[in-house]
């Protein structure tokens, strides 16, 4: 394999679609939204992407059967009050270097251009490397037009805070060389697990722009279940804390 292949899985014709990328990232906020989104609408996989970019290994799922490391996109018509067609990438990773993040986000954004895509949402997460009770949705987007689409949603605008690192960033960069538009919607995460609760927030938002309505019941549960280990966690610390200064700390090990 010398380039990234698309094999398409099904013919499909869409009307101006919307282009949503959602790889993992810090807190795999997007692709937690991204995953919920194709799970309520039931959208459908209509192409996988496989990479010699993408990490060198298989990964062990139920009763010892192998997945491959794999991009899959997926599309919706006739969404929400403008009844837009959307098409969402998602997978399980991103390409290992900055080469091979230039080569793949490069192949893809070329092969959803032949669906005629008007614009590029990009979700992901930012991290703040601490809890947040409420995390906030930054934004930033290729035009000033988009950025004040994004003011009128209440998303804080991002501002020579530094950049956006791998796909969410440069499917934008590659983007804008074209003349398409687009954004980057950054949910606020401790970025040190999976955080349903800035995925929801990023819905939210995105519902707003997109005008849908979405059933978040199920993020709301897996929120609830975020918090509860940011609870065990902090507690865990704090039991270590005690142990280090009282002079009984064991000697800690981990598989990595």
């Amino acid at each position: 394999m010398n380039a990234t292949e698309i094999t398409v899985l099904e013919e499909i014709e869409l009307d101006n679609p919307i282009f949503i990328e959602a790889l993992p990232g810090i807190g795999h906020v997007g692709k937690l939204a991204a995953d919920h989104m194709i799970d309520e609408f039931e959208a459908t996989k209509f192409a996988e992407i496989y990479s010699p970019t993408f990490p060198p290994q298989v990964l062990v799922k139920d009763e010892g059967v192998i997945g491959n490391m794999i991009n899959e996109l997926y599309y919706l018509k006739d969404i929400g009050e403008d009844n837009l067609d959307l098409i969402i990438l998602v997978g399980n990773t991103q390409s290992l270097s900055p080469e091979g993040q230039y080569l793949a986000c490069k192949e893809i954004l070329e092969f959803v251009k032949q669906y005629g895509i008007s614009r590029i949402f990009t979700l992901g997460g930012m991290a703040t490397g601490q809890p947040i009770e409420n995390p906030k949705v930054l934004g930033a987007a290729t035009h000033a037009e988009d950025v004040e689409l994004l003011k009128e949603a209440d998303i804080e605008i991002r501002s020579n805070d530094g950049g956006i690192v791998g796909a969410s960033g440069l499917f934008l960069g590659l983007a804008v060389r074209q003349g398409i538009h687009g954004s980057c919607l950054m949910g606020e995460t401790p970025g040190y697990f999976i955080d349903a609760e800035s995925a929801e927030a990023i819905l939210d938002k995105l519902s707003f722009l997109l005008n849908f309505e979405i059933n978040v019941d199920k993020l709301e549960e897996r929120a609830e279940e975020t918090r509860q280990m940011i609870a065990r966690a902090q507690q865990m610390e704090q039991d270590l804390i005690n142990k280090a200064n009282a002079g009984t700390a064991d000697d800690l090990r981990y598989i990595g």
